[in-house]
């Protein structure tokens, strides 16, 4: 008799749960942006460090409590670097999306919400002292992660 009941429990517990899961993983975006320009260092062959500059907005939720917080947008540029130990293989495919969409005015999302996006540096800072590259998703055009995306765009071309 215990075991049915466990059963029982067992699924309704998974019933409740799923629409929460889905929720939290529905966007997992970490940066919203429009990229205006890249710039690849130290060279386009074999960059180690990008510079994206655009407007972007950033998540600032908690993880795993489905908040959908983004900051306002901000005009200004990234500045990552390859994770030392890998063969930045990941970097250097989703900087060549990125070099590729500049300039176009698509709106994009990459990243992950749990791991630091970096920081939005003023157009004015020198770029010293990379972030690391936070890899997730790849590059996602407007669209994918539809409602999210399309109003967090929408702020960041209104700020443009």
């Amino acid at each position: 008799m215990k075991s049915p009941k466990r059963k029982i429990l067992l699924f309704a517990a998974a019933v409740l749960l799923l629409p929460a899961m889905v929720l939290m993983a529905s966007d997992p975006v970490g940066v919203y942006c429009v990229v205006d320009r890249v710039v690849l260092e130290p060279n386009e062959t074999s960059p180690q460090r990008i510079q994206i500059w655009g407007t972007f907005a950033v998540w600032e939720g908690q993880p795993f409590t489905g908040s959908m917080q983004y900051s306002k947008p901000q005009r200004g540029y990234l500045y990552y670097r390859i994770t030392p130990g890998n063969d930045g293989k990941i970097e250097r495919a989703e900087w060549a999306d990125l070099k590729a969409v500049a300039g176009t005015g698509q709106g994009i999302a990459f990243g992950s919400r749990y791991k630091p996006a970096g920081r939005i540096r003023p157009a004015t800072e020198k770029p010293v002292e990379p972030d690391l590259y936070p890899t997730g998703t790849g590059i996602s055009k407007v669209g994918y992660y539809q409602e999210n995306m399309t109003r967090v765009i929408g702020e960041i071309k209104k700020a443009k």
